[in-house]
Formats: C-alpha cells, structure tokens, sequence
C-alpha cells in the first residue's frame, strides 16, 4: 500500500501546475520527528493521543515510558461532507512508525469500529506488535482481518478482567467497563511514579442514578488502594445531565414492543449493538415469534456471538428472508441496518420500495432504535418519511425509551471520576467542546486545578515530568495531518481531489474525447482523457495507456460491420468497459462520459 502521492495545484484561475506552499505542518511532517521532537527524559511519562481528541472516531492513544511504547486502539473514522468519496479516515501512524523497534503492544478496549477499524491498514506499518485484548473483540477483529488477506498474520493475546500481564518493563491490568458491546475494557498501566489509566468508551449500569453492585465492586476491585497519577477517560456524552438511560430500560421497553405488537415489527438498529441484538432474539423467542436478519454487518455479528456461545437460538427461531411468508405477519420480526438511513443499507431499501422481499403494509410497526448520529438528520428523516408515506406506524428514541448511548453522562462520569481519584487528567474521545466539558468535570469531582488538567489536540505531546510531579503540553507536536483509506491506496489526503469530489460529490469523473472515422470505424487519433476527482493523470500514464487501449478495442469492436455508425451504442460500449476496468485498477468508480465525433 503506497502512500496517494499529493497533487500541487492553486486554487482555479491560477496559473495550472504551480505548485503551492506547503502549510508549516506538512514541511515538518517531511522530516523525521526524532528531530523535531526532543527524547523521552528518564523518569517521564509520554502521552500522544493520535486520534479521537478532535472528533468522534479514530481513537489511538500511545503512552511510552523508558525504552516502551503501548499503543490503545487502532480505530478509524468514517468519512463526512468534507471527505466525500474515501472509505475511511485514518490517524496519522508517522510518530508511531519512526519508534515502532519501541512497540511492545496494542491494547484494544473493545470491538467497535472507531477503536478496531485501522488495525488492517497500520499493523504493518508499526512492525505488527502483539495485539492484547478481550475474547469478544478478539474474534470481531479477526473476522474483519478476513477481508485483508494479504496482510500478515496478527498475534492476538486474550486477557480478562483483573488480569495483570507484563508488557516490556511494564505491568498492565485490566478492568471490565459497562457500554453497548459485551468485553469492553479499561487499561491501567502500572509505573514507578504511579498508574496510567485509560477508560476506553464506558457507562454506567445504575438504577435511579445509584450504580449497582456490581459497579461498585469492579470499580473498588481496581482503584481501592491505588495510585492513579493520569486518568484518561471518555467525553462523549458528557454535555448530556445526570446519569444516561440504563440498557436494562431500553431492553425492557422493547420486550413490551415486542410482546404487544399486532402486526409484523421491523426493528432497525446499529450493528455493534450486539448486547440489543441478543436480546432482542431472545424476546422474540419467548413470545414465539421469529427473526429475519438483514444487513450484511449484523449478520456476521450474529455469527460471531453463535459462534462464542453467546447466542444459542432456537433451530427455527432465526429465518432467512425468503422463509418469511411462511409466517403471519404477527409472528415475524425483521431486525435490520440502516437506522441511520444509509442509502445502500437494508432499512432504507425497505423505504424506497428496492427490497426485493419486504413491503411496507399499514399493519407494519417499525422501531427505529438508535438516537440520530449529528450530520445524519435529512437521511434519517427521509426514512421515516418514506415509512410513513407506506403506513407504517414508526417508534423511535424521542418518542420512546427505545435507544441508549454507551457513553456516560455528566453525573455518571464525576462519579467515574471520584471513584479513580486521580492526580491528573487529559479527556478523550470527543469534540474540543466536549474534552473542555469534561475537564470542568474533573475540577468539581476531585478538586483538580487547571494545571492538573491537559486538554489535547491530534499530536499534543504531553509529558509526566519530575518523577510525576507535573504534567506539561510540549510545544512540538507529533504528524496530525489525517490519512485517508481511497480504494487500494492509504495515504495523505489529495487537496485538489477532494475539493474536486467535493463540487462532484461523488466519486469523481472521467471525460473521453475520441474522433471517429465515419468511413472505417476506427480512431482517427488516441483519445483524450479529462480526469476530475479521480486520478491525476500526469502519475497515473500506465493507467491512462491502458485506459486508451480499452477505449480503442472498444470503438473497433462495437463499429465493425456498422454502417452508418450508432454513437450512442458506441459511447454505452465504452462507458461501461472503461467503468470496469478503471473499478478492477482503483477501487473507485468515477463517472464515465465519452463524448465521441464522427468524421
């Protein structure tokens, strides 16, 4: 996988090629950061959060102390409005490859994709260390290592809750947190000046506001009588009061859907849910009713928990989609992707009326259990819209108790954060915002004073110094810039491409001009090509070549015996062999438009 080389050029109306200055960043992201960045002091602590501290997504942390580096989570983002056309955004890994002789492991909090989804694209690059996590999460990350078979194998350690292993010089423990996925960890690594602790994403499971039991005995099992000198804790929701609605509430509340629904109930909700997914099919069993899965994520998630016993169905509980009629609508549950109305997905196909087996009646429920992710509200609308258009009576999160986050609340994380008490804190997970919420937290939880307090960027280079006296920000930074996942390529992002894909939204175009001999069929000269938010096409030659070579057997094939020419038949001949061929070499899919004379 090589790195997208940058393209340089000014803004439209410049003067074409003229290659632009590069932002102060990207000119010392050229030189290695060994030089930009002073060496780790004896008896100071390193903390660089390399993602998840500017954004939701893309969580990586990396702590180093003495000669050790641990790496926590290898996540990924998915793309927004300022990204159209890649697959994912990546943390920058520049820091982390110049120590990777230094990497001792990565630690991975739980099985979602903003903590797991990188881990194919940058275990190469960080010289592929030991992997240590949950059972759960170690089976979701070798199921999505499945679709990377060229990479090389990953060396997976499972470790449980209370557990302490030695990693390099260093001891570290683990501790079970409460959030949406069952095996969801906390991280304490022990150090001579004290513990580093990181919470992963976590909750709480309460009753009224009073965590339960068993909180309290986790929570005391592993912070009792120990000194914590770095908390690092997530901020997602800590804009939200009081405590977040407990799963056992949302559980609940569904099982009475379940139970007293008199038509046939589509439930749609995210994937990762697995803990609401499982339950969801056991109401469904104990009220005799059967379960259609569709959505190619939750499908394999469901595998997953057959396969580690988490889930143990009844022969005929779960049916595929064709068997569905067998069944009065009354006994039928669909339990379905797309809540968040992704055009491709399951529910939203359902919507428009493209789903090949599920019609919307006006005796279908459907519940939609998720809140609206920020940025997906026109989709979301638009599903409940073409639902309703069809009938369906629709349930959801504003109207009902139907959908929890996993993230804590503000009340949840000051009890969090007393039940820690640490000497100092840097929030993660979250907008800027949110981590400056969450450092107001930690001052009115435990007394913390803004020095004690370090609120991060991508890159901040923070330092325990002194023997764990003090905690500073350096004034160098580690690489920050984003890395984008583009088909086959992972690299830095294209300035041009995007603002090109940007005003294309889509994946780009591809123009071809060809003149045609009206006489014999055949080009008159090699085509050519105008390529936008795709490639650039002063480094992509052996690309254009081909390209031009498709086009020409194309224009020949489709001309011979024809007289006079058809050039629309033409053009569809070319408009689909080049799409083909521009898919099989790039893993994207601009839009073709031939636009062909006859001479």
């Amino acid at each position: 996988m090589n790195p997208i080389k940058r393209e340089y050029r000014p803004a439209r109306g410049g003067q074409r090629n003229a290659p632009r200055q590069p932002h102060k960043e990207e000119t010392q992201v050229h030189k290695r950061t060994e030089d930009i960045v002073p060496p780790l002091a004896p008896n100071s602590i390193r903390i660089v959060p390399l993602g998840g501290v500017e954004e939701i997504g893309k969580n990586m942390t990396v702590v180093e102390y003495g000669n050790d580096i641990i790496v926590i989570d290898i996540g990924f983002q998915f793309k927004d409005e300022n990204t159209p056309g890649i697959d994912y955004i990546l943390p920058n890994t520049k820091y982390r490859e110049e120590r990777k002789d230094r990497i001792r492991a990565v630690i991975v909090t739980h099985g979602h994709l903003d903590h797991i989804g990188g881990i194919p694209y940058v275990m190469p690059r960080i010289g592929n260390p030991p992997v240590y996590t949950r059972m759960l999460t170690s089976v979701m990350i070798k199921k999505r290592q499945e679709e990377f078979p060229a990479m090389p194998p990953l060396n997976i350690k499972i470790v449980e809750k209370g557990e302490t292993v030695t990693i390099g010089a260093l001891k570290v423990s683990f501790f079970a947190v409460t959030h949406t996925i069952p095996d969801a960890m906390g991280i304490i690594i022990n150090t001579p000046h004290g513990d580093i602790v990181h919470t992963g994403d976590l909750k709480l499971d309460h009753i009224d506001g009073v965590p339960t039991e068993e909180e309290e005995a986790e929570y005391d099992r592993a912070f009792k009588d120990r000194k914590v000198l770095l908390l690092m804790a997530d901020s997602t929701n800590v804009e939200n009061p009081g405590f977040s609605i407990p799963e056992k509430v949302v559980h609940r509340n569904i099982e009475e859907i379940i139970k007293n629904t008199k038509g046939r109930l589509i439930i749609a909700t995210f994937a990762s849910l697995l803990e609401r997914m499982l339950k969801i099919i056991d109401f469904a069993e104990k009220y005799g009713k059967k379960v259609v899965v569709e959505g190619r994520s939750m499908k394999t998630n469901i595998e997953i928990c057959r396969h580690l016993g988490l889930l143990k169905p009844k022969k005929d509980t779960l049916i595929t989609v064709e068997q569905m009629p067998q069944y009065p609508p009354e006994r039928v549950i669909i339990l379905a992707t797309g809540a968040q109305g992704d055009e491709f997905a399951a529910m939203m196909r359902i919507s428009n009326k493209t789903h090949k087996y599920v019609k919307i009646t006006k005796r279908d429920t459907v519940l939609l259990s998720s809140s609206v992710i920020p940025g997906n509200e026109r989709p979301v609308q638009k599903l409940k819209d073409n639902l309703s258009r069809q009938g369906a009576h629709i349930i959801h999160y504003r109207i009902a108790d139907v959908h929890s986050s996993g993230h804590a609340n503000r009340d949840e994380t000051a009890w969090i954060h007393r039940k820690i008490h640490p000497k100092f804190f840097m929030p993660l997970h979250g907008y800027h915002y949110m981590l400056r919420v969450h450092g107001d937290i930690a001052k009115d939880a435990n007394g913390l004073t803004e020095d004690q307090i370090v609120i991060p960027d991508n890159g901040s280079i923070l330092e325990i110094q002194d023997n764990g006296e003090r905690i500073v920000k350096l004034k160098e930074k580690a690489p920050s810039g984003i890395v984008m996942v583009d088909g086959f390529s992972v690299g830095d992002i294209q300035d041009v491409v995007i603002r090109d894909r940007v005003m294309l939204a889509q994946d780009g175009i591809f123009i071809v001009f060809a003149i045609i001999n009206a006489q014999t069929g055949r080009l008159k000269k090699s085509p050519d090509i105008i390529s936008r938010g795709f490639v650039y096409l002063r480094e992509s030659q052996d690309l254009l070549h081909h390209a031009r070579m498709i086009i020409k057997n194309t224009v020949e094939e489709s001309t011979k015996g024809m007289n006079p020419i058809n050039i629309e038949y033409v053009k569809t001949n070319i408009t689909d062999n080049v799409s083909k061929f521009l898919l099989q070499k790039t893993a994207k899919r601009p839009i073709v438009i031939p636009v062909l004379l006859s001479i």
